[in-house]
Parts: structure tokens; C-alpha cells; sequence
């Protein structure tokens, strides 16, 4: 099942419009985690498995300095989409990303373009020294 949190600044309805097609999503509002630090939020995802889907680089930019390996978190770059719009573009892309998605990805979706980024930037082997 598609577990999905809502960050602050999409529209609450599209939590119940993803609901209603079978998606396990909520919205930060309805967690009272609407004055919660982005940390929080990503907390929260990280802990309950959840897929972060925001307005806001900020997410991306805390899993790049921590290179966490998670949550996923899908940026979503065309403002003023309504609950419906939000579910049914969603609903679309996710065949696309769903693989990546599942084993942790940043992915930023535009009107024209998905750009995809595999969690963690850098490989954990990477870090070791010699």
C-alpha cells in the first residue's frame, strides 16, 4: 500500500482524494504537525514508512546533508494545484517512481519533467577511510 504524508501547504482534500483510491494518506494538518519543523516531518515519515510529498526543497536539502537513506520525498514544483489535481497527478507519475521510491529516492516533479535521485547520494562505502 502507498503510504503517503502531505506536508503543509498542499491541500488537505487530496489526502481523502488519494484515500478514496485505495492510498494510505494523511496530511500534517490532521496529525496536529502543522507547525512542526521540517526535521519533524521528515521524522515522522521516516518512523511510520511514510512517502513525503511537499512544496519544499528544504526536505531535500536535509536528506542530502544527513545522506539519510530516507524517507522518500517527492517535491512537487507546480503550485497552486487543488486537492483532485494533486491525487490525480500522483496517481499518474507513481507507476514511474514507485521502484525508487520504495528503496528510498528524491524525486522532483515539474509540468514537464520527474527527476529521480537514489537515497543515499552517496553510498555508505564511500564514506568509509582507508
Amino acid at each position: 500500500m502507498n503510504r503517503i504524508l502531505l506536508d503543509q501547504g498542499l491541500p488537505r482534500s487530496a489526502a481523502a482524494a488519494l484515500r478514496e483510491a485505495g492510498w494510505d494518506a494523511v496530511h500534517v494538518c490532521d496529525l496536529g504537525m502543522s507547525q512542526s519543523s521540517d526535521s519533524s516531518i521528515l521524522d515522522f515519515a521516516r518512523v511510520h514508512g511514510r512517502t513525503l510529498v511537499t512544496l519544499d526543497a528544504d526536505f531535500h536539502a536535509l536528506l542530502s546533508v544527513a545522506n539519510d537513506s530516507g524517507p522518500s520525498v517527492i517535491r512537487i514544483r507546480q503550485e497552486g494545484l487543488k486537492g483532485l489535481e494533486l491525487a490525480t497527478l500522483l496517481l499518474a507519475i507513481w507507476p514511474r517512481i514507485e521502484t525508487q521510491v520504495q528503496r528510498g529516492a528524491m524525486v522532483t516533479v515539474t509540468g514537464k519533467t520527474i527527476r529521480l535521485r537514489n537515497l543515499p547520494l552517496i553510498p555508505n562505502d564511500e564514506h568509509k577511510s582507508s
